[in-house]
């Protein structure tokens, strides 16, 4: 089957929607199927091999200028085709890190609008090469923002469009009235034309169908994946008393690395425990420099910075040994996480996690076995739970 995958990048970033993106269709591909992952606003990063398109569209360069003048909306394809530059794209999301959902609330409501929006001239281009170069049977949307090419995609090419559901509702609630009503309701009306949406998980399903008023049958859950390569069991430290303790995940407030280092402190003043380490890694924008520095801070006051390992970026082969070395893994997310891959890959290294007791991460438990649920924002609940683990290891 000729299917056309239409990935949303990420601005620079290692995120779960790319991971699952480039992995997904690099096993389809194994499998046989002609399938083409299409870049989408910025090129799609990965630590794994990237099999994305080089050619990206509905670049961000040309969204945003198209936004804001009439003349961007008129220039020829082929000057377009310069600002949709991989390597430029790339250069400026490194320095565009700092924009956030709440400044995009008219530029979002305009590319919701579709064919009738600014950036019309951009789905003109996508239908065009679609429709001469590759001709598929089906296409994939990564995510339901795309929804408003769906309309278009079925009316030039006749074929069935889906879309999958991965962290949508974070980035719309954050956008701002009279943006965050016009978005919402756009968002509903754009996904009437989508034939099938796949999401993740149970949670994420049923928070969707809701949220964007759409049938629950029209949503299958198919869980995630990964590529199993080089996992193995985790490494034993040199010092068998030694427990290490990880967090792999974006550094952001989000993402609760605060909550951690509180709950971690609490267990550093604990006697009866056997000695304890923090290996910290993940991405981190320079939005959240002032975030991490606080974490720097918070580090010193609890008079613990021996004991914290901040790690930084991993690749693959960083990221396995990182997992690898860790005896317990804890991500204790503010918001209620749709995806949690790193928390998926750390079960797949043997390493129980302790987790915050909403969205995905009770099915993960559950399905698994492979870990705890704690109360979430709350460190002291958090401490209890690893206090716990660590006294035993079995």
């Amino acid at each position: 089957m000729k299917i056309a995958y239409l990935g949303a990048g990420a601005a620079g970033r290692i995120c779960g929607a790319c991971l699952h993106d480039n992995g997904l269709a690099t096993a389809m591909r194994a499998l046989g199927e002609d399938l083409i992952l299409i870049p989408t606003y910025t090129p799609i990063r990965t630590d794994e091999e990237n099999v994305s398109h080089s050619r990206v569209f509905f670049g961000g360069i040309n969204v945003f200028l198209q936004q804001k003048s009439a003349l961007f909306r008129h220039t020829p394809w082929l000057l377009d085709r310069l600002f949709d530059s991989p390597a430029l794209l790339n250069w400026l999301s490194k320095r565009s890190s700092g924009m956030q959902a709440a400044d995009l609330g008219e530029l979002t409501v305009s590319t919701f609008q579709g064919t009738h929006g600014k950036q019309r001239k951009e789905i003109s281009k996508l239908l065009h090469w679609l429709a001469k170069d590759f001709q598929p049977e089906v296409v994939h949307l990564s995510n339901v923002m795309l929804a408003s090419m769906a309309g278009p995609i079925k009316e030039r090419l006749k074929v069935p469009v889906v879309a999958s559901l991965m962290g949508e509702d974070i980035f719309l609630e954050a956008l701002t009235e009279p943006h965050y009503s016009q978005a919402r309701q756009l968002l509903r009306e754009k996904s009437r034309d989508i034939d099938a949406f796949v999401a993740l998980n149970g949670y994420y399903a049923d928070l969707m169908a809701e949220y964007l008023s759409v049938p629950r049958e029209k949503i299958s859950v198919i869980r995630h994946g990964l590529n199993l390569a080089g996992y193995a069991d985790r490494a034993q430290p040199a010092d068998s008393n030694l427990v290490t303790i990880g967090y792999l995940a974006r550094i952001a407030v989000e993402k609760g690395l605060h909550h951690l280092i509180e709950a971690f402190g609490l267990l550093a003043r604990d006697e009866s425990l056997p000695p304890l380490k923090l290996r910290v890694a993940g991405y981190m924008s320079s939005a959240d420099q002032p975030y991490f520095d606080r974490i720097k801070e918070r580090v010193r006051e609890l008079n613990i910075a021996d004991r914290v390992d901040f790690v930084g970026e991993v690749d693959r082969a960083g990221k396995l040994e990182f997992l690898r070395s860790l005896d317990l893994m804890a991500v204790p997310t503010v918001y209620h996480e749709s995806k949690g891959i790193s928390v998926l890959e750390a079960l797949g290294h043997g390493i129980p996690v302790v987790l915050p007791a909403h969205g995905a991460f009770p099915e993960y438990v559950a399905d698994t076995g492979g870990g705890i649920l704690c109360e979430p924002e709350n460190p002291a609940a958090l401490a209890a739970t690893l206090r716990g683990l660590v006294l035993d290891p079995a």
